[in-house]
């Protein structure tokens, strides 16, 4: 094991690190729930709108959370905490991935944001002065 993986492990074990690892697997909890609420809610709702904005908010930083608590298990030789750590974590990408037709605040947010990014260089606010 490298040094750096098991400096990690031995955060992970004490309390800060148990309080961190916490706080992630609420997050990834949190990010399933809304994803549930989306599953049940009517389609074309605004119930349905703000539970898959959530889940879309959350989903990828409960994937690193996910990762990272999937690698320090491996580390530390907890296979079946590995297992289960994989299968949330599958679920959340296919979920993820496979859901995607769905209205949400970040749907379109990237052609916007080149296009504001577009109108930002073209007015030359983004380009430096000419020194004289």
């Amino acid at each position: 094991m490298s040094p750096g993986l098991q400096a990690a492990v031995l955060f992970a074990g004490s309390l800060p690190g148990h309080i961190l690892l916490s706080l992630g697997q609420t997050l990834v909890v949190v990010c399933l729930c809304f994803d549930f609420v989306r599953a049940v809610s009517v389609p074309r709702s605004h119930r349905r709108y703000v539970a898959n904005t959530a889940f879309r908010t959350l989903a990828l930083p409960s994937i690193l959370v996910m990762a990272f608590s999937v690698l320090l298990d491996a580390a530390s030789g907890s296979w079946t905490n590995v297992g289960a750590g994989v299968f949330v974590m599958v679920a959340v990408i296919f979920r993820w991935h496979h859901d995607t037709d769905e209205d949400n605040w970040w749907k379109g947010k990237g052609k916007a944001l080149g296009r504001w990014l577009r109108n930002r260089a073209a007015s030359g606010s983004l380009v430096a002065p000419a020194a004289a």
